[in-house]
């Protein structure tokens, strides 16, 4: 017997990603069997979210930086990588800017404002109850005293306009990196991504909206004014910003208001798969598009289904699969042997098995890493492929 292997990706994957990963799986798959053979179905180009903005573009989203100047994310591997080692690089970068012409300044002059702001400032109770949850609350303040006295803050200081809030966001980003590396240093487990995100949102909102070293009307006005920045900066970069979000997010809004087309072509794939039997490998959204295909219709050929990272069973429990209406069963002639891999670090994978009874063998693994870095650390882990060379043998 001959069998194919058709793999399906996940969300926010386009061709030059799509190209590292299909080769890495088909290397994979033929070191456990050399003689099967791999298909690909890359749906994200055609099938994937995309800014289409024709004759009459959404007012603000174009001209603030559209198409195919999308900003990095702010969560960067390759911005927090350099913060970790050189916490004082972006406050650095902010004081070699040239000095801003403030004109006639009344009250509190923008350089002391901040630095009054930044010095004098105390967590809430609220922030440390967050540091606490994490064991972090001796780091960070080693680290907001380290950054406050520093010489990156003070030439940062020269540098500041009477709003502040990119160099306040500078602030909580150096005092967060300097405290994630204070922790490690001294052995503690590393604090995965959303929950660093959050800490950072935290103390960013809190430097930006409260100065709690001035009071009174002033502090008012800075708090009015950071709100005012943050808006205004956030406006002036929609194009940008949503382009960011737009492959990942973009394809599972798209895929739930127009997932034909990608059940369509992976059918079509399976279809043109030589052999007698066919494996659907799918990744994430791949996994999702696959189970709704085979819940509506019967592909005779496909006897196996592989899902790793997919989120088919939340969607299934709150009634958003498309192929399977809460609580009905899968139809019978679903694939018998379904084989359901998940990271409990990753916060887009969820397991199956309790979900839909007697139907999915359920492997769990741990890819080292914090999300969302473990969603796509899958194809690197021995622990996957020693699951599915386990499962096909």
């Amino acid at each position: 017997m001959k069998r194919s292997i058709v793999f399906v990706h996940g969300t926010g994957v386009r061709e030059e990603s799509y190209n590292s990963t299909f080769s890495t799986v088909r290397t994979r798959l033929h070191e456990i069997q050399p003689g099967w053979e791999v298909k690909g179905c890359l749906w994200g180009p055609s099938q994937g979210a995309r800014f289409i903005p024709g004759d009459a573009p959404i007012p603000g989203y174009v001209e603030s930086g559209g198409g195919k100047q999308a900003v990095e994310r702010d969560a960067s591997i390759a911005e927090w990588g350099v913060l970790y080692h050189d916490p004082g690089y972006e406050l650095r970068l902010l004081g070699l800017r040239p000095v801003p012409k403030t004109g006639v300044v009344r009250g509190v002059p923008p350089t002391k404002g901040f630095l009054v702001a930044v010095q004098g400032y105390r967590p809430s109770p609220e922030l440390l109850d967050r540091l606490d949850r994490h064991g972090l609350r001796a780091d960070f303040a080693t680290a907001l005293s380290s950054v406050a006295d520093s010489p990156e803050l003070r030439a940062a200081a020269n540098t500041v306009d009477h709003n502040g809030y990119e160099h306040r966001h500078a602030v909580a980003r150096s005092v967060v990196a300097a405290t994630l590396s204070a922790a490690q240093a001294r052995g503690a487990d590393a604090l995965a991504g959303p929950a660093r995100d959050a800490l950072l949102a935290a103390l960013s909102t809190e430097l930006s909206g409260e100065s709690r070293a001035l009071s009174g009307k002033v502090g008012q006005a800075v708090k009015t004014s950071a709100l005012r920045a943050a808006t205004r900066w956030a406006v002036g970069r929609r194009g940008a910003l949503s382009d960011s979000a737009l492959p990942m997010v973009g394809d599972i809004l798209r895929y739930q208001a127009r997932g034909d087309g990608i059940r369509q072509l992976i059918q079509r794939t399976v279809e043109d798969a030589p052999g007698d039997k066919v494996t659907l490998l799918a990744h994430s959204l791949g996994g999702v598009a696959c189970v709704d295909l085979l819940a509506k219709e019967p592909l005779d050929r496909v006897d196996q289904l592989i899902t790793i990272g997919s989120q088919a069973a939340l969607l299934y429990a709150c009634g958003a699969l498309t192929g399977l209406e809460h609580p009905d069963t899968l139809p019978a002639h679903f694939p018998a042997a379904w084989l359901n891999i998940h990271d409990p670090w990753d916060l887009l994978s969820y397991t199956a098995a309790e979900v839909f009874k007697d139907r999915v063998y359920e492997v769990q693994v741990s890819n080292g890493q914090p999300f969302p870095h473990a969603h796509s650390a899958y194809w690197s882990n021995a622990e996957v492929w020693s699951a599915v060379r386990e499962w096909l043998g």
